[in-house]
């Protein structure tokens, strides 16, 4: 290993970068596992708050708003679909584009969890002041531009 070389966690900001990340990814798991007993897991819940928001958006749109490929789209929206949460429907002006509404039942599972997870953002969240809230926000915010515009540069 050559002696000039910068190691990350030698980086002055590499110990706020793995608290990010280990905290997304503790939140995930602490909400999939407050989530058990409606059957849902994180993914699905994400799917499930974009119908509730935009109900009637494509997979293609679902797909782009939520960074992931139609693969990802293609396992999660069946599983949905099987347990009577979420319908696909052909749009009325162009039949091959294929719409997604939340049913009965996946509006009430949704708006159940959805009560969890605030209640989790509230318990993690609950230390600090809102104005130390809305600062990391806008610094993830700003991550999240950073991040999309080096993807652009890819496609």
């Amino acid at each position: 290993m050559n002696k000039n070389q910068v190691l990350p966690w030698d980086h002055p900001r590499f110990r706020t970068w793995i608290a990010v990340a280990r905290a997304c990814q503790l939140m995930q798991l602490t909400l999939g596992r407050n989530m058990a007993d409606l059957d849902i897991k994180p993914p699905h819940l994400d799917i499930l708050i974009n119908l509730y928001r935009r109900e009637g958006i494509s997979q293609q749109e679902l797909a782009r708003k939520l960074l992931v490929g139609r693969s990802n789209m293609s396992m999660l929206l069946p599983q949905l679909e099987k347990r009577g949460l979420i319908e696909r429907r052909a749009d009325v002006r162009d039949k091959r584009v294929l719409r997604l509404h939340l049913t009965d039942e996946g509006r009430s599972i949704t708006e159940q969890a959805m009560k969890i997870q605030t209640a989790l953002i509230d318990t993690v969240m609950g230390t600090s002041d809102e104005e130390r809230c809305l600062l990391v926000a806008d610094q993830m915010e700003k991550i999240i531009e950073i991040l999309l515009a080096e993807g652009r540069g890819e496609e």
